[in-house]
């Protein structure tokens, strides 16, 4: 009697370079790749919009990929300790397998589920697959946790090489009967009134072969050019993969190992090296979020707590998210995210800083909107990269800087290209008026940053 191995699927949704995968099929017997929505266990934050819209995307490619191969996708909606449990008696299941996830109540999940488990005589293994060093594996010479991305990447470099990719299996043979799987259709994350993802369906196609696609053609189109136009919103130099490495649909490992073997092969070694150290960033958001579980929420640097936020303005924040701000770099990188899910990581950074330091507006509100309205928003990066502006929180040194937008749009969209395409009433010269004085609010966020200073002392 055959005993069926469960692949528990979570932001791993590919089938190449999949450990977990690769354990189920190693025990030559039926597979059942499960992926279940869990957006009711303690502590587990539930999707934004535009994720939910990559994960329906991504889902449905995932499951024809698998149908092809002979398996079967089993969809279940619930907490995962009782559903994971649920599915494998229904399947009368010998093993479960997953890669594991660093967030903390993704952990307490994980730990609780697999005891339970293995008290009931069930195989389970869990495997690393969502980032190439683990964040435990990464310690200070005093056994800490990093907290400066110079001297972490530098560490990460001289642990062992990131293993070799594993290879898409040829086949997954599915059992002869699978659990009873819910419909995509009917989970609801597609937008329908309103349906406001036309531009999300111009701009993406989620799915694990589209993301190889884009991974080939940047190291074969884009890569020499990244250290020297990446900083540019309108040079279309960025890899694009960020959602793809969010939801799985490419490893880390993957984009390490073809990266490298295309800096050997001829491609610009500075622009390798650049863009191997923003995969190091990614890495180190991680490898924050673990030691400080509270990252969405609470400031990593306690003095920070003592900042000065006034009383919000609604209306301010509400200009930030439509980009009516007035300010046409702002404006622009606000439309674009609303438009496609996805921000120039410059523009970014300008945005959350506007944002932050001339609105005074709390840290916290601008990542939940880019938590709701980015398709590649992560539980590590996304409020990783919010404190790193704010400078509340990891190698936020020098934590009072303030983007000029006017003077980061003539740096790096000198031709005024970006504001062009994002905000043309801006370029014509019918755009809002500013909400805010650039130079007194400026002023008064460091008058702000200096009573932190100050009560700190």
């Amino acid at each position: 009697m055959t005993s069926p191995s469960i692949v528990w699927l979570r932001d791993d949704l590919r089938l190449a370079d999949n450990p977990a995968l690769r354990a189920a099929l190693d025990r030559d017997e039926p597979v059942v790749v499960l992926y279940v929505l869990d957006e009711v266990s303690p502590g587990i934050r539930p999707l934004g919009g535009a994720a939910k819209w990559w994960l329906h995307g991504s889902l449905a490619s995932l499951g024809e990929r698998l149908r092809e191969k002979g398996g079967e996708l089993v969809l279940r909606r619930g907490p995962a300790t009782r559903v994971v449990a649920d599915v494998v008696e229904d399947a009368g299941a010998g093993a479960v397998f997953w890669n594991r996830r660093y967030g903390a109540a993704e952990r307490e999940v994980d730990g609780g589920l697999k005891e339970t488990l293995r008290g009931d005589g069930i195989e389970v293994a869990s495997f690393a697959a969502s980032v190439l060093f683990e964040p435990w594996t990464v310690r200070t010479g005093s056994g800490g946790p990093y907290s400066v991305f110079t001297p972490f990447w530098k560490a990460c470099q001289a642990l062992p090489a990131p293993r070799a990719p594993l290879p898409e299996p040829r086949d997954v043979p599915g059992p002869g009967s699978s659990p009873a799987s819910d419909a995509l259709d009917d989970w609801g994350l597609l937008p329908t009134v309103p349906d406001w993802a036309e531009g999300l369906r111009e701009t993406w196609e989620p799915g694990e072969p589209a993301a190889r696609a884009r991974l080939r053609g940047f190291l074969s189109d884009d890569l020499d050019d990244y250290d020297r136009a990446r900083d540019e919103p309108a040079a279309g130099a960025t890899s694009q993969l960020s959602p793809r490495l969010r939801w799985g649909e490419l490893s880390p490992y993957t984009v390490w190992h073809e990266t490298v073997a295309a800096r050997e092969s001829g491609a610009n070694p500075g622009a390798a090296s650049r863009f191997l150290s923003e995969i190091g960033w990614r890495e180190f958001a991680a490898h924050v979020l673990f030691h400080h579980p509270d990252l969405a929420t609470k400031n990593l640097r306690a003095e920070f707590d003592a900042f000065p936020w006034p009383r919000l303005e609604p209306s301010h924040l509400e200009a930030w998210q439509q980009g009516r701000t007035g300010v046409p770099l702002v404006d622009a990188g606000m439309r674009e995210l609303w438009r496609t899910g996805i921000m120039h990581n410059r523009v970014r950074m300008v945005t959350a800083s506007y944002l932050i330091k001339n609105l005074m507006i709390d840290w916290r509100r601008g990542e939940e909107w880019f938590w709701d309205t980015l398709v590649d928003a992560d539980g590590a990066s996304n409020p990783f990269n919010w404190q790193w502006v704010a400078g509340s929180g990891a190698d936020a040194a020098p934590y009072f800087r303030v983007f000029n937008p006017e003077l980061q749009a003539q740096k790096f969209d000198p031709r005024g290209s970006y504001v062009r395409e994002w905000a043309p009433d801006h370029a014509a010269g019918d755009g809002p008026e500013p909400l805010v004085d650039l130079k007194a609010s400026r002023a008064a966020a460091l008058r702000a940053y200096e009573e932190v200073k100050q009560a700190a002392r």
